[in-house]
């Protein structure tokens, strides 16, 4: 199983292209992932882009699958779809291991030059640089959250 950590940066080519990180694509080998297929979609919460191990794309989407009756519930339908929407597989090219993110996701997240990916153990998340602030707590809020989520252990 892929664990990703640590954060770093990069740049948007031209092409829309952004090399994904080697202490990444070395997570992987690590994790026991001979396939680069990656899944990347838009946040549900936010503004930037997830990016899983296909393995672990499928495992979260079917544990979401479970609790939906997509057949007969008509607002389960709607859901499933529209959190499906703007889902893409991407690979890394072999030379460099850049990754070809759609313009319309690059376009949702407004990044436009430079990138922070942020590994958060199960995927990577990836933003613009200058908004990766706004996704971390601040110090004391932090402090609280961990001690309110502890109580309920």
């Amino acid at each position: 199983m892929t664990r990703f950590f640590g954060k770093t940066t990069g740049k948007v080519d031209d092409k829309g292209r952004i090399v994904f990180p080697a202490v990444y694509r070395d997570a992987m080998a690590r994790g026991g992932e001979s396939d680069m297929t990656l899944i990347i979609k838009k946040n549900v919460q936010g503004t930037c882009l997830n990016l899983f191990t296909l393995e672990e794309w499928v495992r979260r989407s079917d544990k979401i699958l479970d609790g939906l009756d997509t057949e007969l519930n008509s607002e389960h339908a709607a859901f499933w779809s529209t959190y499906n929407d703007g889902v893409y597989t991407i690979v890394p090219d072999g030379k460099l291991g850049r990754l070809n993110i759609p313009s319309e996701l690059l376009e949702q997240v407004g990044i436009t030059k430079e990138v922070e990916f942020a590994g958060v153990g199960y995927k990577i998340e990836i933003w613009a640089r200058e908004k990766r602030a706004a996704g971390i707590l601040p110090a004391d809020v932090f402090q609280a959250t961990a001690a309110r989520l502890s109580e309920k252990k």
